[in-house]
């Protein structure tokens, strides 16, 4: 028979998920699927530069807080009070795309930065209760759970949009497309909203101070010399540059798939939601078999599969000229996104010194997971732009080899398995 302490760490491991769930609306309707076509052919002219320069831009600015408000949240022992003004920022930002509409370019990239800065510098927090919901030997299978129920969280939002949109020559259809933004808003509030009330904010005992930001970037400027410079933590060291390389590579796929959809098979906005929906069940099952594979086998050689799957994608994308070939290699990617990112966060939670979760994770989320998205981006839009998506998405092939090469010399760390509170 269960403990009632069991129940109570798997009700705050399903509470923490729900967060994923909800987050993931932002995700896939404004990054991916809707708003990402929206702005690129209604608001921009059909010029994709300044999506990837609106990806880039808020990239750089959550890189820039990410690591700096990870060891304030360290140092302050509120880690909650940060999620909160980030989710908040993200969520009302989303709301106010709606506003946006033909030849508004600078007020589609300005929101669309803050959203994407919330969006982001939420994570560097939420990640970071990982290590005190669960044992080292079952970080792959949590983190996994999170992963997964953020793929059923977009499913479930694909559909709810892809119900209320009418056909396209309907005279209200763009006004269908904006109320979108609204609704994945809205989702994201509801499904955030269990972390803040059932997961506790772990305590390391550390001393308050009443300037955490300041101490933030000093701590966080210790934490970059710590790990770049005097190379005290050599194996992280060079974990975070793998990360930063290969991850680069997919989150230029995530902004630019539905463009690539939309571009290379003239895919409708009804149709895409209809894919986008399929790959997220590809996408679950990434997270959840993969999950189990990293605790039996290592996130590190999980990673290196995963990476491997990536490169042929990149070959495959290049091949693309019927639907049927871009669902199978497109099924593909959902697989490995939801398995790669899962078990890079748990060979981070693996690597990371438990007093220095949210430092060194701001760095993970921040420093390497948000400003690898600044190149990315940025040189998919300015190929595709001159050439098209097929050379451009072969050229994103190059990060996740050079990525590959990189991770070879990370030395993973031996796992403890130990009784755990799993789902």
């Amino acid at each position: 028979m269960e403990t009632s302490i069991v129940r109570s760490q798997r009700s705050k491991i399903f509470a923490w998920t729900l967060f994923d769930f909800g987050n993931t609306a932002f995700s896939v309707i404004i990054v991916t699927v809707i708003y990402s076509r929206y702005f690129t052919n209604h608001v921009a002219g059909g010029q994709r530069w300044l999506w990837g320069l609106a990806v880039s831009l808020s990239m750089i600015f959550a890189a820039i807080l990410s690591p700096p408000l990870g060891a304030a949240a360290d140092h302050s022992n509120n880690r909650k009070r940060y999620l909160l003004a980030f989710t908040l920022i993200s969520i009302i930002c989303t709301g106010l795309l709606f506003f946006v509409q033909e030849g508004m370019i600078f007020l589609g990239i300005l929101l669309f930065i803050f959203a994407n800065i919330g969006f982001e510098g939420g994570i560097v927090f939420y990640d970071a209760f990982l290590p005190n919901l669960t044992s080292r030997s079952s970080y792959g299978r949590v983190s996994g759970y999170g992963f997964a129920m953020g793929y059923l969280g977009a499913l479930a939002v694909l559909l709810i949009v892809n119900f209320m949109l009418p056909l396209p020559s309907d005279p209200d259809y763009l006004f269908s497309v904006r109320l979108s933004f609204i609704v994945a808003a809205g989702f994201f509030f509801l499904f955030s909203l269990p972390l803040f009330f059932m997961v506790p904010e772990p305590r390391h005992g550390r001393e308050k101070t009443s300037y955490y930001f300041t101490d933030g970037f000093r701590q966080a400027k210790k934490t970059f010399r710590a790990l770049f410079i005097n190379k005290e933590h050599p194996n992280i060291a060079r974990f975070l540059i793998a990360f930063f390389i290969y991850n680069d590579g997919i989150l230029t796929v995530i902004a630019f798939a539905a463009i690539f959809a939309d571009r290379i098979l003239h895919m409708s906005d009804k149709d895409i939601i209809v894919f986008f929906a399929i790959v997220q069940t590809s996408a679950v099952l990434g997270s959840f078999v993969f999950g189990f594979v990293t605790d039996k086998i290592g996130p590190k050689k999980t990673i290196m599969i995963t990476l491997a799957l990536w490169i042929a994608i990149s070959i495959g994308a290049y091949f693309v000229h019927t639907i049927t070939v871009f669902y199978i290699v497109a099924m593909a990617a959902g697989v490995a996104v939801g398995s790669s990112q899962s078990s890079s966060r748990s060979f981070m939670a693996l690597l990371t010194p438990k007093e220095r979760e949210a430092e060194f994770f701001g760095f993970y989320d921040g420093l390497c997971g948000k400003a690898s998205a600044v190149l990315g981006p940025f040189i998919y839009g300015l190929i595709s732009d001159f050439t098209d998506e097929r050379v451009a998405a072969l050229a994103i092939g190059v990060f996740f080899i050079t990525g590959l090469i990189v991770l070879q010399k990370v030395r993973e760390p031996e796992r403890k398995i130990i009784q755990s509170y799993t789902m």
